[in-house]
């Protein structure tokens, strides 16, 4: 806590005991979940400037909804500014994933940010945000840019693959990152061909990759805040999956159940 609020974290995260989704062992689990919630109260009193920086605490529980239930009444009562969900992504199947996110969210006050901390991937972000959730963070678009991998309007590319040598096309035609613009409209105008040419061999590629995946993130939040103040979020949803997954037959089935579930129907006309 000192070191967060050393450096002037505008967002510090409680200290918490995580184990893995996956880990058989339940007693570890709910021992974990009840040293979380110890250890908030711990953090709370040595959090030094609670009026200029924000703790948040972080539900645990595994994939037990008991568990998750009983921790999100225990951290609700400490009316902490904001709210993390953790211990998430750690090899769970998706829908398992989607059960504790929506669980915990329906717990948890409108009025404060939902944080589901580890998720990165685009369809894991917009499902969340439909299940209830805020905030995100994650590595995986800037170490897939380590592998050559641009996130785009047309799914993931790897333009380490061959098929890119001589493809002279943006990264992404649809993306306005300072990568994907062109040279006239103040960019660095950088191709497949160029990324391609790099990423086996220079850090280069990997840091404008990672400018561009970045951005592409960012642009998609922007995207679904904006259809949410319009009240569109379900056409925003339907329109994105058409374009990323082409058919409705590649459509993640995790995803269209979850989505389901909250009233969204992919396949509907007008979604």
């Amino acid at each position: 806590m000192s070191l967060q609020n050393s450096i002037g974290s505008d967002i510090m995260m409680q200290l918490d005991d995580v184990i893995a989704t996956t880990s058989p062992d339940h007693q570890r689990i709910e021992e974990a979940t009840n040293r979380s919630i110890r250890w908030l109260d711990r953090c709370i009193a040595a959090h030094k400037k609670p009026e200029s920086q924000n703790l948040f605490c972080i539900i645990q529980g595994g994939l037990d909804l008991e568990l998750r239930r009983m921790c999100c009444r225990e951290m609700v009562k400490r009316d902490t500014p904001g709210i993390a969900i953790g211990g998430l992504s750690g090899g769970e199947a998706k829908t398992e994933y989607c059960k504790v996110v929506d669980t915990c969210t329906g717990l948890l006050p409108e009025a404060k940010p939902r944080y589901v901390m580890g998720v990165g991937y685009p369809e894991d972000l917009l499902v969340s945000i439909a299940l209830g959730a805020d905030m995100f963070d994650c590595v995986w678009p800037t170490r897939t840019a380590r592998f050559g991998n641009a996130i785009t309007s047309a799914g993931v590319l790897n333009l380490r693959n061959k098929c890119f040598a001589g493809d002279f096309s943006l990264i992404d035609s649809q993306c306005d990152c300072t990568c994907c613009k062109s040279v006239e409209d103040g960019g660095l105008g950088i191709t497949k061909a160029f990324i391609h040419s790099l990423a086996a061999k220079e850090t280069a590629g990997a840091h404008l990759l990672s400018m561009h995946n970045v951005h592409y993130l960012l642009s998609l939040m922007k995207g679904a805040r904006a259809a949410i103040i319009a009240d569109k979020y379900p056409q925003f949803l339907s329109s994105y999956f058409k374009k990323y997954y082409k058919e409705p037959l590649n459509y993640p089935q995790w995803a269209v159940e979850a989505l389901r579930g909250v009233g969204v129907d992919l396949f509907a006309d007008g979604a």
